[in-house]
C-alpha cells in the first residue's frame, strides 16, 4: 500500500482546519497573502473563518543581497524571506508593511538594506534569539498567522552539479548555468525548531510551493525531521507547481520532474495533490521569456497520475507583463479544492 493511498484514505476532519505552508521567496509570500483572509483572529471567528490556524516555514540558505551581507557581518539568520512573509501576513500591508519593505536607496552602509532587514538583525542582537525577532516583529505587524524559519543554524546550500562540480552558496548556485544533480545542506544534520515539528504534526494541510525548485523549496525539505513529520502525517500534502521553468536550475522540467527531484532528496513520496494551472500564456509573452531561456511548466498530468497523484488544475495566470500566480484564483482554488467542506 503506497504512502498516498494511505493518506487519502484517512478520515478528514470537518469544520476550521489548520494549514502549515513551506517555501521561500516570492511564491511563499503570495500563497500567506491571499489565505490570511480566511483565518480566524479569535476563538469564535472559527466559525465563520475557515483556516483556525496558518504558519509559515521559511528557508534561510538565503546568502545574497541584504540578508547574505547581514548574515555575514552580524552571523544572523537571513532575515529577507521572512521579511516578506510578516509583510504578506501583517493585518496593515499599506503602513507598517511598507515601512518593513522600504529599502535605502543610499547612504555608506545602508544602501540595498530594507527596514525590515535591519529591524530583524536589531532585534535578534536584542533579544539573542532570532526567532524571539521574528515573532517579536510578527507582533509589531499584528500577523495572521506564524512564521518559523526552517532551522536556527546557520546553514550553507551547497550543490552538486551535473558535471560533478560542487557549488556553495545559494547565491552561486543560482548563477550556474549547469544542471543541478542534487543539492546538501552543511553542516548535514541540521536541525528543525520544535515549534516547526508540532506545527507539522497537527496540520489538515501542508503546502509546498510554488517557488525555486531547488533554492528555495528542497532545502526545506533537506531536513530529516521535517521530512519524518510529513511523509507520517495526515495531513493531505500538496505541491503547487510552478508556471515557469528557471534558467540553469530547472530547464525543460515538467511538473513531474519537479515532484521527481523533491522525491529524491526526501527519499520517499510525501505529496497526495499537485495544483498545476491550465491557462495558455500568450505568444508575446512567451517568445520573451524563452529569449531569457524559461519555458512553461509542462503539466504531465498523466505522469503525476501514475505517480499516484490527484492533480488539481485552474486557470492561474496573472499576465501583467510578467509571468505569475493569480493570488485570488490560487486562493480560491486551494479553497473550494482543499479547505472549505466537501473540499477535502
Amino acid at each position: 500500500m503506497s504512502l498516498s493511498f494511505v493518506k487519502h484514505s484517512m478520515q478528514r476532519r470537518s469544520g476550521p482546519i489548520r494549514i502549515v505552508a513551506l517555501g521561500g521567496g516570492t511564491g511563499l509570500s503570495a500563497v500567506l497573502r491571499g489565505l490570511k483572509e480566511h483565518v480566524a483572529r479569535r476563538r469564535k471567528d472559527r466559525i465563520t473563518h475557515p483556516i483556525s490556524d496558518l504558519a509559515a516555514v521559511v528557508t534561510v540558505t538565503d546568502d545574497g543581497g541584504s540578508s547574505g551581507r547581514l548574515r555575514r557581518e552580524y552571523r544572523v539568520l537571513p532575515p529577507g524571506d521572512i521579511r516578506n512573509c510578516m509583510v504578506a501576513l501583517s493585518k496593515d500591508e499599506h503602513l507598517l508593511g511598507k515601512l518593513f519593505q522600504y529599502r535605502f536607496p543610499g547612504g555608506k552602509g545602508l544602501a540595498g538594506h530594507s527596514f525590515g532587514n535591519l529591524f530583524l538583525t536589531a532585534l535578534t542582537n536584542v533579544t539573542g534569539d532570532f526567532p524571539e525577532a521574528v515573532h517579536v516583529s510578527s507582533q509589531v505587524l499584528a500577523i495572521r498567522g506564524r512564521i518559523y524559519p526552517s532551522t536556527t543554524q546557520n546553514v550553507t546550500l551547497e550543490a552538486e552539479l551535473a558535471d560533478g562540480t560542487i557549488v556553495a552558496g545559494e547565491t552561486n548556485i543560482s548563477r550556474s548555468r549547469k544542471p543541478i544533480r542534487r543539492v546538501r545542506l552543511r553542516p548535514r544534520r541540521a536541525r528543525p525548531m520544535p515549534e516547526v515539528l508540532r506545527a507539522l504534526r497537527r496540520a489538515d494541510l501542508i503546502l509546498v510551493g510554488p517557488g525555486s525548485l531547488y533554492t528555495s523549496l528542497i532545502p526545506n525539505l533537506l531536513i530529516e525531521e521535517v521530512v519524518e513529520v510529513i511523509a507520517h502525517s495526515r495531513a493531505k500534502c500538496v505541491f503547487i507547481a510552478n508556471l515557469m521553468t528557471q534558467p540553469g536550475e530547472t530547464d525543460h522540467y515538467s511538473v513531474a520532474d519537479h515532484v521527481r527531484a523533491i522525491y529524491e532528496h526526501t527519499g520517499r513520496p510525501i505529496f497526495d495533490c499537485v495544483v498545476v494551472n491550465r491557462a495558455k500564456i500568450p505568444p508575446a509573452l512567451l517568445r520573451r521569456y524563452r529569449a531569457q531561456g524559461a519555458e512553461p511548466v509542462l503539466m504531465s498530468v498523466e505522469e503525476l497520475e501514475g505517480m499516484g497523484l490527484k492533480c488539481v488544475s485552474g486557470d492561474l495566470l496573472q499576465l501583467d507583463g510578467v509571468v505569475r500566480h493569480n493570488q485570488a484564483r490560487l486562493t480560491r482554488l486551494l479553497m473550494d479544492s482543499f479547505v472549505k467542506p466537501g473540499g477535502r
